[in-house]
């Protein structure tokens, strides 16, 4: 990875040509200081003196509408006769008989339509397995805290409720075809945006990642979760995948022309690296464009590295060997997290934002987070956290030595004239967070 300086940015943002232009922004109007209704609440412990004194604790809060069942049943049994509209249910795990699980499992098969907080004495890790269990549930979790809950804690986590907002009609999601594909691919309807990767350090801009987008004539711009699968089924990707790097290359090219040294990560398919001659047709991608290999940083997601057979395998080690970067990207939420940095010479790794985002408050992921940067450095590979997106996780991140962050905290992706006035802006951002 080439070394950057700091001092090519004030140039590099006066110099770009006047005609690129900046890209149009939207800025939500104040909605003001209007005041919300305050949400009714139903307790649900079978311990009558936890009842009691999360009752009291509520009411000293400045909450008036609490509801309280000595057990799930009771509880089930007043929201089913509809003698209390609730808003939120504040709910025990450990209950005899029909326990927290059984009663969020038939919460939301009901009707009920509110919000849920759990509390539990059981610790973080149940807590953590719990919430994960009721994402396939129709059920808005507010969060989970461990029991006993404080004035503050739970203050914050009743502050993220928001009355419920009737349900609009949704338009079906669109479908597309291996013909649309197609059409795409030969009348140019690929676009591709990019997202700042800046050193933890010192704040400088070390690269951009390129992510493609689809500007389709009917639908405007199409994100690559509705159309990469289809690419990869119907055997569109290589092409896809094709276009993606050269464009990428060409801006790549013309910000080092403007002064600008940053790399250029481009995320590649499984499918791409099972071409025999896919590392040949990057090198040569790379020399049309006057750049060099390390100039370029691809991607490969850990998940879908599980079944790696000898081929793709082959495929990183000459792409390593023509000195290109190699990122393993949302690195832990494969299965084989240890066995892919044994086997293949990566000299990234790309934490994925499930473990980045809130890490200092959760006692569960920070350790990960932390475990994850030490491999990393034990390993010699630049640490890369994604989804930064508070300045908490920002700070966190340098307090445990990560190297790069990307995230909206910092940028979110931008087609490429909109770089001028983002660097702008995050000059002066910068240098305030690195005082700091």
């Amino acid at each position: 990875m080439p070394e950057h300086t700091t001092d090519v940015w004030p140039a590099f943002v006066a110099t770009l040509p006047l005609d690129l232009g900046l890209p149009e922004t939207s800025t939500p109007a104040d909605s003001g200081a209007t005041s919300r209704r305050q949400p009714s609440l139903l307790l649900v412990d079978d311990d009558p003196f936890m009842l009691g004194m999360q009752s009291r604790m509520l009411r000293s809060m400045g909450y008036t509408m609490i509801g309280t069942a000595a057990s799930a049943q009771a509880a089930l049994m007043l929201l089913g006769a509809g003698r209390a509209a609730v808003d939120v249910v504040i709910c025990d795990l450990n209950m005899p008989d029909v326990d927290g699980l059984e009663f969020l499992r038939r919460l939301g098969e009901s009707d009920f339509r509110g919000n849920v907080i759990l509390l539990s004495g059981e610790g973080p890790r149940i807590i953590h397995a719990v919430q994960k269990l009721l994402t396939a549930r129709p059920l808005l979790i507010l969060g989970a805290l461990e029991k006993p809950a404080g004035h503050t804690a739970l203050r914050m986590m009743l502050d993220r409720w928001q009355p419920m907002v009737p349900p609009t009609a949704v338009a079906p999601k669109p479908t597309y075809s291996p013909a649309d594909l197609q059409a795409a691919q030969q009348t140019a309807q690929w676009v591709l945006h990019y997202q700042p990767k800046v050193d933890l350090r010192t704040g400088a801009l070390m690269g951009m990642e390129a992510l493609v987008r689809w500007n389709h004539p009917e639908h405007g711009l199409v994100y690559p979760d509705h159309f990469i699968g289809l690419a990869e089924d119907c055997g569109a990707i290589g092409p896809l995948t094709d276009w993606v790097i050269q464009a990428a290359l060409t801006q790549l090219a013309l910000w080092h022309h403007a002064g600008l040294h940053i790399h250029m990560a481009v995320n590649v398919s499984m499918d791409n690296l099972l071409e025999p001659n896919f590392a040949r047709k990057v090198g040569a991608l790379v020399r049309h464009s006057r750049l060099s290999p390390q100039d370029l940083m691809l991607e490969v997601t850990e998940s879908r590295m599980m079944a790696m057979s000898s081929v793709p395998l082959e495929t990183l080690v000459r792409l390593r060997m023509q000195r290109f970067g190699l990122s393993i990207d949302d690195f832990g939420t494969g299965h084989s997290s240890l066995a892919q940095l044994r086997d293949v010479p990566f000299t990234e790794l790309k934490i994925d934002r499930g473990f980045v985002h809130g890490a200092r408050e959760n006692q569960l992921i920070r350790p990960m987070l932390e475990g994850s940067i030490g491999i990393a450095q034990r390993l010699g590979l630049q640490a890369v956290a994604e989804g930064v997106e508070t300045e908490d996780d920002w700070s966190l991140l340098r307090e445990i030595g990560c190297d790069i962050a990307q995230g909206y905290f910092i940028g979110r992706p931008m087609p490429s004239e909109g770089l001028r006035a983002w660097l702008a802006d995050w000059m002066l951002k910068r240098s305030r967070l690195i005082a700091l």
